[in-house]
């Protein structure tokens, strides 16, 4: 609320307001690949406004070429041809993917006492990092550190992944896992996470909820779980989601967690038919909605990149896809809108099923709120009363117009809001 408080004399008087929220919300819905090929064809245009955000992995040896030498060149262009189609990017950083050479930069393999493990997993020939090297783990705080330092406020990034093992969900499933070796310590683990929250002050980063598993994992200790990470969950809406991956969820308490992290993830691929059936209205592919998961789940983004590819009868048509983007995330509603000689009054409700993690604040007219709906929860209301200044004469009008703008989205993008008052 505004520090400024309206006399209590003077009434209020209704003012008329009339929007509608008609677009998918900045940093909310579904999730396509910055690679997917309908970029490249005549529908790019209608997709681009069915999403509001794009995916990749970041390979970390493409960025570090050599020790000390970093070149944000292969980022920042990711990152440039993403926000031209209006999108902003999630990115995951990673080392082990399955049937590759790790990301680990050359100069650390290169070292005489560096002993990566060749396996196979996922029935492919497998690189994997030699986590027992003090090397690769102090790299690794110093590679956040200076991606922070870059990234940490640009406003072509809505969210980070990351993690460690096979596509850095912190698993591996088969293969040679070995805690201290092909997987980081526990103790590191710990030491790395904490990093990440002292050097991320702004930019939102998440690990895999295959991060309950305290066999490998320190997150039953109050320290690590504490920190403000947020969740990803890489085979959302499986079949047996109620099993292992609610599992998962429970342990991280996220009916509380949800509430200062964002949640997201990426459909299931357990079955072919999962992304193509995943969109169903009502039903998905299993009997349950997404806006019904998204929902329990507190969902403000899920990677669906393969539940459309414009080459299938069977698949939603990208309307679906934007409906289903739009029951993502928050959505705002002003209930009330009024003024007296001195002061506007507004109320915004979070209609959605998420917060807005990064701040986002109301202007009427020229006039900037001081509070932020950063963290508005579903089903919640915050009122602004806002001082109207004497240098600007346009609020005093009838008709003051109502805006709702943020630093950490594009210049192209708008925070919409439905009012009819």
């Amino acid at each position: 609320m505004q520090v400024n408080t309206p006399p209590e004399t003077e009434p209020f008087v209704n003012l008329s307001l009339q929007s509608k929220v008609e677009q998918v919300q900045p940093m909310t819905g579904i999730v396509f690949w910055d690679t997917h090929e309908s970029w490249n064809t005549p529908e790019k245009t209608v997709l681009a406004e069915a999403i509001s955000l794009e995916y990749s992995y970041i390979s970390i040896n493409q960025i570090v070429t050599a020790e000390d030498v970093y070149d944000w060149t292969y980022l920042d262009n990711k990152l440039d041809k993403i926000a031209a189609r209006n999108h902003q990017a999630i990115f995951r950083l990673y080392y082990t993917y399955p049937g590759r050479n790790t990301t680990v930069p050359d100069y650390i393999k290169s070292l005489p006492d560096y002993n990566e493990t060749v396996g196979t997993t996922e029935g492919l020939t497998t690189h994997f990092p030699d986590w027992s090297h003090a090397e690769l783990q102090t790299f690794t705080q110093e590679f956040h550190s200076k991606f922070a330092q870059r990234y940490d406020n640009d406003n072509r990034i809505a969210f980070l992944q990351l993690g460690f093992g096979l596509w850095g969900e912190y698993h591996i499933y088969d293969g040679p896992d070995r805690l201290g070796d092909t997987f980081p310590s526990k103790a590191y683990q710990k030491t790395f996470l904490t990093h990440l929250e002292s050097v991320y002050s702004n930019l939102s980063w998440s690990v895999s909820i295959d991060a309950s598993d305290i066999q490998r994992t320190p997150m039953n200790e109050a320290e690590v779980i504490d920190l403000s990470f947020g969740l990803f969950d890489d085979s959302f809406m499986l079949q047996d989601h109620s099993g292992y991956n609610e599992s998962a969820w429970n342990f991280f308490n996220y009916n509380e967690r949800y509430k200062s992290v964002p949640f997201g993830g990426e459909f299931s691929y357990e079955e072919e038919t999962d992304q193509l059936n995943v969109l169903k209205p009502d039903v998905g592919a299993y009997g349950i909605s997404y806006e019904e998961f998204a929902d329990k789940f507190h969902i403000s983004y899920m990677i669906g990149n393969d539940t459309y590819h414009g080459d299938s009868s069977e698949e939603q048509p990208i309307s679906r896809i934007k409906e289903a983007s739009m029951a993502s995330g928050y959505q705002f509603t002003v209930t009330s809108f009024s003024a007296n000689s001195t002061h506007i009054k507004l109320t915004i409700k979070n209609t959605g099923v998420a917060p807005i993690y990064y701040d986002a604040f109301v202007v009427i007219d020229e006039i900037k709120s001081t509070s932020s709906l950063k963290g508005l929860l579903p089903n919640n209301s915050q009122e602004f009363i806002i001082e109207k200044s004497a240098d600007i004469n346009t609020v005093t009008t009838d008709s003051p117009s109502v805006t709702i703008v943020s630093d950490h989205i594009l210049s192209s993008q708008t925070i919409e809001f439905n009012a009819d008052l």
